[in-house]
């Protein structure tokens, strides 16, 4: 097992003053790592399943302790949607360079994560991409105990 450690870094000088900050997270227990990189279109594109046990291009949500992914893209966005238990989904934007990034500290990864219905915690089940136009190259990272 090893310890992943995330190191977020802020620095921009305005008006003479100085801002920002480093903020470090660590996650021990990790005995897992997924790292690839997916081209997506505009045609929706599974990158990630989430369920109760591991299996085939499905990863134990309840291990889940860092997820990152990145647009590999330097000029168009792309579309993250994630979808619950529940049937329910929200969709993100992620621009040129930029991360979505899912840091579950609590034991249980990323079930009872997100309140996508207005209601209550549920688990997550998948992660979809699609671009707005053409082919975008996103990086998976994923770290799990």
């Amino acid at each position: 097992m090893a310890t992943l450690t995330t190191t977020i870094k802020e620095d921009i000088s305005l008006h003479g003053n100085k801002y920002g900050g480093i903020k470090t997270l660590s996650f021990t227990g990790i005995n897992e790592v997924f790292s690839r990189v997916v081209t997506v279109t505009a045609t929706e594109t599974a990158l990630i399943g989430f369920g109760a046990n591991w299996g085939s291009g499905t990863i134990s949500r309840t291990s889940v302790r860092y997820l990152r992914i990145t647009n590999l893209d330097g000029d168009q966005a792309v579309m993250l949607n994630v979808e619950g238990d529940n049937a329910t989904d929200f969709t993100v934007r992620v621009d040129p360079g930029a991360s979505y990034i899912i840091a579950a500290t609590a034991a249980t990864g990323v079930d009872d994560y997100a309140d996508i219905s207005g209601q209550t915690l549920e688990g997550l089940s998948s992660i979809t991409a699609d671009s707005v136009s053409g082919s975008i190259d996103l990086e998976l990272f994923v770290a799990s105990i």
